[in-house]
């Protein structure tokens, strides 16, 4: 199947230079076979191309558009999803999923797209506390589960390395991170002045959650994208 999948997601760019033929010669599978392959039934195909693009955009999300098609299949064969690199790279290219990198990261006093001041990243990859309560840092990560993904927030405590707010659900908005910092404010001590780091993923430079760090006498840090989780 991986063979056809090869073939099939470059009949629509190139065929008339390379031909199907040549295609199935070059990769020891029968012509008939192809068009066996291709003339299946289309619902079924639909459905499983529905179901992979829909994980696909989830493991695209989750890298904050960073990844290829590469990291992508590398991560959907982690989470026992199997399928063929080309496949993957097709229904990138079909969905306008197109990774970009990066930005070099540099503090300033400018203001982001919802109009409020960059954050400084306060902690510069020290995530050790010597007291409960001065510094935590949240991230969002993905539950596979056979009905789809379920999306968990976390809030950690750099001192103690626990877990000291979460919430899941089943979307990545922003309600999603707001729940699992007023989690953590119920169960936990903050002092005033606390930090709070996290990336720069849309649901915390939300206007709404920045709202919330502050009304709850927190001081925001973000580091670079994809760069928040605590190290050792």
């Amino acid at each position: 199947m991986a063979k056809y999948e090869f073939i099939d997601s470059y009949v629509a760019d190139d065929s008339a230079v390379v031909p199907i033929t040549d295609r199935c010669r070059w990769l020891e599978v029968s012509t008939s076979g192809f068009y066996n392959w291709k003339g299946r039934p289309q619902s079924a195909t639909v459905i499983r191309r529905t179901a992979l693009a829909q994980r696909i955009r989830v493991f695209f999300e989750l890298s904050h558009g960073t990844y290829g098609y590469r990291r992508i299949h590398a991560d959907l064969r982690a989470a026992e999803i199997e399928c063929s690199p080309e496949l993957v790279r097709s229904i990138m290219r079909e969905e306008d999923l197109v990774p970009c990198q990066p930005r070099p990261f540099r503090v300033t006093t400018d203001s982001d797209p919802n109009g409020m001041p960059i954050v400084p990243d306060l902690l510069e990859r020290n995530f050790s506390a010597d007291r409960p309560g001065s510094k935590f840092v949240g991230d969002i990560t993905y539950i596979h589960t056979w009905q789809g993904f379920m999306y968990l927030a976390t809030v950690i405590d750099c001192y103690s390395r626990k877990v000291v707010g979460w919430s899941i659900a089943d979307h990545m908005r922003t309600e999603l991170v707001a729940a699992a910092l007023t989690n953590a404010v119920a169960t936990t001590r903050i002092e005033p002045g606390a930090i709070f780091h996290s990336d720069r993923g849309s649901v915390y430079t939300s206007r709404t959650y920045r709202t919330l760090v502050n009304s709850l006498g927190m001081r925001s840090s973000m580091g670079r994208t994809g760069v928040c989780l605590l190290t050792g």
